[in-house]
């Protein structure tokens, strides 16, 4: 199995690069600095540049079986909607179909899982342009014609892998702990490369 990899070294995404080689895939991950990529290893193909250079996002994807994106920005926006968008664009150019994008908890009809918190004071006031973003990042890809599954993971935290976390559930699900492991999620993400339980839906995760 080939994948690309993008966000590859954020938080999620280094978890998502040594699960991926753990199982045995061929790993590509563009980076804007390649140095910031510590780990080596002969599955690993590293493409230097910018998610937002359609040219270098190309690279990366030519040739794989499915793509994988992880992009973050902090509390800003702009890279995961455009970056996505570059991404679709260049598939498209590839015909490369799997896409699994990572989006969160709170994006469309799933805002319903959230509480207070999250509704009023983390989405609605401290990180609104980053929450503009994923909505804007999920219309790209749901108007794709690619076979994509959009992924919601509540907020991350550093535990374990457990393989115990909720998924799929719908805006209803009650009881949610609203956290889960940045390993589980990449283990979901990198499960539903093979998996099309989800194709053309957005499932949420969470504890």
């Amino acid at each position: 199995m080939r994948i690309a990899i993008f966000g590859a070294t954020g938080t999620v995404g280094r978890h998502i690069v040594d699960q991926a080689l753990e199982r045995g895939y061929e790993v590509t991950a563009l980076t804007r600095d390649a140095a910031r990529i510590s780990r080596a290893h002969e599955r690993l193909h590293i493409v230097e540049g910018d998610v937002l250079d359609p040219g270098a996002v190309e690279r990366a994807v030519t040739g794989q079986d499915a793509v994988l994106v992880a992009l973050g920005n902090g509390r800003q926006g702009v890279v995961r909607a455009e970056g996505t968008r570059t991404v679709i664009e260049a598939m498209n150019r590839a015909g490369v179909k799997r896409l699994v994008c990572q989006s969160t908890l709170g994006a469309g009809d799933s805002r319903a899982n959230l509480n207070f918190l999250w509704k009023y004071v983390m989405f609605g006031l401290l990180l609104r342009p980053a929450y503009a973003d994923h909505q804007q990042q999920e219309t790209y890809v749901r108007a794709s014609d690619l076979d994509w599954t959009i992924v919601r993971p509540s907020a991350f935290t550093d535990g374990p892998r457990t393989g115990t976390y909720r998924h799929g559930f719908g805006p209803g699900e009650t009881g949610l702990d609203l956290k889960i492991a940045r390993a589980d999620i990449a283990a979901f993400l990198l499960d539903q490369v093979t998996d099309r339980t989800y194709v053309h839906r957005a499932a949420g995760l969470s504890n």
